[in-house]
């Protein structure tokens, strides 16, 4: 198959292009749809009597989760100050007052405990684990991991991430029309880490995965990913997570 974007072919008809990480196969779109609201498209998530929830189609911009690498929640995360202040300000008023600050539950890391934090007051936010499951497909594999063993690189029993059907339906492109990472308000397998949605890695596999292990260490003794969890970046934007904002909206 041949990619639209470099014109490599790709005899393993895969669902994204290996070599510049560009869909082939198109993300489907949620059966709720599509907006437009400020300077962006949203796809529609949930719809609740006056309201609705929406997450951007694209990842819009990367960022670090937080200033400096520390145990951190999403409650004192630089990210979450970041969406309820200037975010928030880039829209005007009149769409402002559509936004919805609601309560939001930060559960606990469910594979490895990592501590989820206090209810925090959002008005804009990312998903949780439990919310990209809800949404975007529910495999089961929470419930029962998927075995790994005998491998050379994870000392663990259990794959660290979730990579089922539903990886299509969890990918986002950036500005380029890349395949990115973007970034969950969940912690990772550490209070020093966030779980995420994979993209383009350049290894052709798992991308739309839920990385939930994500770690940037060994904990004890067990490989828990290779980095990509950091909180903030490493040296180039390039290694930066995205972000997909979302909120609740009220109907006109």
């Amino acid at each position: 198959m041949i990619c639209p974007k470099c014109k490599k072919d790709d005899s393993q008809n895969r669902e994204m292009c290996p070599c510049c990480g560009v869909p082939i196969k198109p993300i489907p779109i949620p059966s709720r749809g599509r907006i437009r609201f400020g300077n962006y498209d949203w796809y529609v998530l949930d719809e609740q009597d006056d309201r609705m929830l929406i997450i951007t189609e694209k990842v819009i911009e990367k960022l670090p989760y937080h200033s400096k690498e520390c145990e951190i929640t999403w409650e004192t995360c630089d990210m979450r100050g970041y969406l309820n202040g200037e975010f928030f300000n880039t829209f005007n008023k009149t769409d402002q007052n559509r936004i919805i600050e609601v309560i939001n539950k930060n559960p606990d890391n469910p594979w490895y405990g990592t501590r989820g934090g206090n209810d925090t007051f959002d008005r804009i936010f990312l998903l949780s684990i439990d919310e990209v499951l809800k949404y975007f497909g529910d495999s089961g594999q929470i419930k029962t991991r998927y075995m790994y063993p005998n491998c050379d690189w994870c000392k663990d029993e259990f794959l660290p991430w979730i990579d089922d059907r539903y990886n299509i339906n969890r990918r986002a492109v950036d500005d380029n029309g890349v395949v990115w990472h973007w970034r969950l308000r969940s912690p990772g397998g550490n209070t020093g880490s966030v779980s995420n949605i994979m993209g383009f890695c350049g290894d052709g596999f798992d991308q739309g995965g839920i990385a939930i292990g994500n770690a940037d260490k060994l904990i004890d003794g067990h490989f828990m990913q290779d980095g990509c969890g950091y909180l903030s970046y490493s040296d180039e934007n390039h290694d930066m997570m995205g972000i997909r904002p979302v909120l609740w909206l009220r109907n006109l």
